[in-house]
């Protein structure tokens, strides 16, 4: 029977690792932590009350992305099927999470591990140097568990910003760059357009980038823009106390406003629904999508995201922020899946709920669209 895992189960689960590993073995204080956590969940496979190994998935909070975070048969147990039956339970315990993709870390010397999961459909996406307590490398593997969601994605290239203050201009290079391969992305020009686009200042730190501002860098290098915001008010002030800076937060906005009014720029009065970013999608256009980080990363700061696809349950996003803090790679921060659900609450930022959206387009060849328009 397989079951999820209690805290009476602590001895037996301390006891497997103990079998089953060298090193990187799970402390009693780590079992613990996880076996109380809400967004982990730990499958035992229980054979008339001896537990013979389990399963454990973390699913990423705001995502549709899970990992196998640990799993093992005890060596009395294997050669039965029970690790198949064990991994099958534990996809199905990411998908009842909504966790559309489960990624795994696996050393390259344990063939039998690496054999089930290549078998259940995991593909290898990357090597890991130094990955263990023993500087052994680990091999990264990742799975749709859903596979009914085939993700119409368009080939957005992949740019991981370089500095904390810098997301808006990596989504924006990222979103240039499918529409024009040949535009070299490179730190020079993800530090220009953040001075071009800047708010100046934000609540520490460097300031960060508006929509106006990113909006005018990339009508300026070539592409057709669109812009959707719901408040007519300047963005991101609210992250500053002193009135002095919420004051130069609001000219600035001011500037870059009055600058796309003197271009055929639409500047829409409203947060882009995602049937309508859905739709500029379907016809060539790349959405780039103010969030806020709390949802994801449980700090509250404003983000920008990519969007590189949609089906019928979710968007797919690249996230130019990858956590090192949290373990994260590059890996997975690519396509990430999120519930549309989920993508519609996280998309704004504040406490005004401020709702900012771009879609970067090739340059038409002639530019008819009005200057201002509502909707």
């Amino acid at each position: 029977m397989i079951r999820p895992a209690t805290l009476d189960d602590l001895d037996a689960l301390l006891a497997i690792e103990e079998r089953c590993f060298d090193s990187d073995r799970l402390s009693r204080r780590s079992f613990r932590h996880l076996l109380t956590r809400g967004h982990a969940a730990t499958l035992v496979a229980d054979e008339h009350g001896a537990i013979r190994g389990y399963g454990m998935v973390l699913c990423n909070a705001g995502t549709s992305l899970g990992r196998l975070y640990s799993f093992a048969v005890d060596p009395s147990a294997q050669g039965r099927g029970l690790g198949h039956r064990l991994l099958e339970a534990c996809e199905q315990a990411a998908l009842a999470r909504d966790c559309v993709t489960l990624r795994l870390e696996v050393r390259p010397d344990n063939a039998a591990a690496i054999r089930l999961y290549e078998a259940h459909g995991y593909r290898r996406f990357d090597v890991v140097e130094d990955y263990y307590e023993d500087h052994a490398e680990a091999l990264r593997y990742e799975k749709q568990v859903a596979p009914h969601l085939k993700p119409d994605l368009v080939p957005v290239p992949y740019y991981q910003q370089t500095l904390d203050f810098t997301c808006g201009p990596a989504a924006l290079m990222m979103a240039m760059k499918a529409l024009q391969p040949t535009l070299r992305t490179d730190r020079k020009l993800e530090l220009r357009l953040w001075r071009e686009s800047t708010t100046v200042f934000m609540t520490s730190g460097h300031g960060g980038c508006g929509p106006y501002g990113m909006a005018l860098a990339a009508w300026q290098r070539g592409f057709d823009v669109e812009v959707f915001v719901n408040d007519e008010g300047a963005l991101f002030v609210d992250s500053v106390r002193s009135p002095d800076k919420k004051a130069v937060i609001t000219l600035v906005q001011e500037d870059f406003l009055d600058q796309l009014r003197a271009l055929p720029v639409p500047l829409h009065r409203g947060a882009a629904s995602l049937d309508r970013l859905q739709a500029a999608f379907a016809h060539g256009g790349i959405p780039i999508v103010l969030i806020s980080s709390y949802r994801i990363y449980h700090e509250k700061f404003p983000h920008w995201l990519v969007v590189t696809g949609f089906d019928d349950r979710y968007v797919y996003v690249h996230d130019p922020f990858v956590d090192d803090e949290a373990s994260k790679t590059r890996m997975d921060c690519i396509n990430m899946p999120i519930l549309k659900k989920d993508f519609q609450r996280m998309a704004r930022y504040g406490k005004a709920g401020q709702r900012a959206a771009l879609v970067i387009r090739r340059r038409a060849k002639a530019a008819s669209v009005p200057a201002v328009a509502t909707g």
